[in-house]
């Protein structure tokens, strides 16, 4: 099916997926929104190079399992030969989840789950997780490696830990423990790799924020665990929070870190969207003001639109120590830039020095 480009500029998006059904619906969330289209569909990799020869996309969706070529193996021919923002849109089987995170090391830049069958919230929140995944990718920088839906109310942290003014609220007195809370989303995957793995084993306890879809973090952690020199896990409510140790928020569920006596550990649970997303950076960084305080560093990583600037900037009001990864070494510099704006950010440096920098101020304060 193709559908004629309209006179404004809108992200035109190639989706490429052997079933018809899967097409159709994408096709159906994508047309919804007044930003996208679909320029065209293709049922397999061939079909979709002779569309992409015709006009190049803006964004392409790719599944993972088709016939006559996999996805991920096109999508290493087309990283090599024509940097497309490439959108993996998976059925999120666990046995396939690390299969799928290959593809990010390969450069695609997003997962989101396939649309299906469910309640009308999901099917909202469904909707709007693949439309800003899209968006995210058109406005990223692809490098080459070896139906009409109701909007989803924009909520904040409030929803999920309500902000409090009172003295009683601030963090207890600094300790010798500190936390390192990080957040990222579009490209966050290789930023939190690359910083993770410069991390020594003595480091502070890390909490980690990463959109990502439900089903892939434990395999995100696990794969992690082998390469970091640190602990690396999939957080699960209660865990404690330890030195030489990172726990990763679950997909579809958010993490906050809390406080017993001079132990930090995490709250995993359920609520709604928070800045369009769950797990949301903003009720990472909030819990972190709340609990840690001065206690607490936080970095914001590369990622679209604004989750975790307002946390930012209540853990810097509350005397944390922030730093953002600068717009050279973002593959989108969108939540960065909104936290800088807010003036919540201490530093902006290069990904390759913020690990270094965090662990000299967590042996300042």
């Amino acid at each position: 099916m193709t559908i004629n480009q309209p006179s404004k500029r809108k992200i035109g998006v190639l989706v490429i997926d052997d079933s018809a059904v899967v097409r159709q619906t994408l096709t159906e969330i994508i047309n919804s929104s007044s930003d996208l289209y679909v320029m065209d569909t293709a049922a397999d990799p061939y079909i979709a190079v002779e569309k992409i020869r015709q006009q190049a996309p803006d964004v392409i969706t790719l599944d993972i399992e088709m016939p006559r070529m996999d996805g991920i193996t096109f999508l290493k021919k087309i990283m090599k030969q024509h940097p497309l923002p490439v959108v993996i849109c998976s059925s999120l089987a666990t046995a396939n989840s690390d299969t799928t995170l290959n593809a990010l090391e390969l450069g695609a830049i997003e997962i989101i789950q396939k649309p299906t069958l469910g309640t009308k919230r999901f099917l909202e929140e469904a909707s709007l997780l693949i439309t800003d995944a899209i968006r995210a990718a058109a406005k990223s920088k692809p490098q080459p490696r070896t139906l009409q839906k109701k909007p989803v109310a924009k909520l904040n942290a409030d929803t999920m830990l309500s902000l409090q003014h009172s003295k009683s609220s601030k963090a207890m007195a600094a300790t010798t423990e500190k936390i390192i809370a990080v957040g990222a989303s579009t490209g966050g995957t290789e930023a939190i790799r690359q910083l993770l793995e410069a991390m020594p084993l003595d480091c502070p306890a890390i909490a980690v924020v990463q959109h990502m879809p439900e089903g892939f973090t434990k395999s995100f952690a696990e794969r992690l665990n082998r390469l970091c020199t640190i602990n690396v896990k999939e957080a699960v409510d209660g865990d404690h929070l330890l030195r030489g140790h990172a726990l990763i928020a679950p997909g579809n569920k958010h993490m906050l870190i809390k406080r017993s006596g001079a132990l930090y550990y995490v709250e995993v649970k359920d609520g709604p969207l928070v800045s369009r997303h769950r797990p949301s950076v903003d009720v990472l960084f909030r819990s972190a003001a709340r609990y840690a305080g001065a206690n607490a560093l936080g970095t914001i990583l590369t990622g679209m639109g604004d989750d975790g600037a307002n946390g930012m900037l209540e853990m810097h009001n509350a005397g944390s120590w922030t730093v953002a990864q600068n717009e050279e070494t973002c593959v989108v510099y969108g939540m960065p830039k909104e936290a800088v704006k807010r003036n919540a950010v201490d530093r902006e440096l290069p990904l390759l020095e913020i690990a270094g920098n965090l662990i000299r101020k967590s042996k300042e304060i």
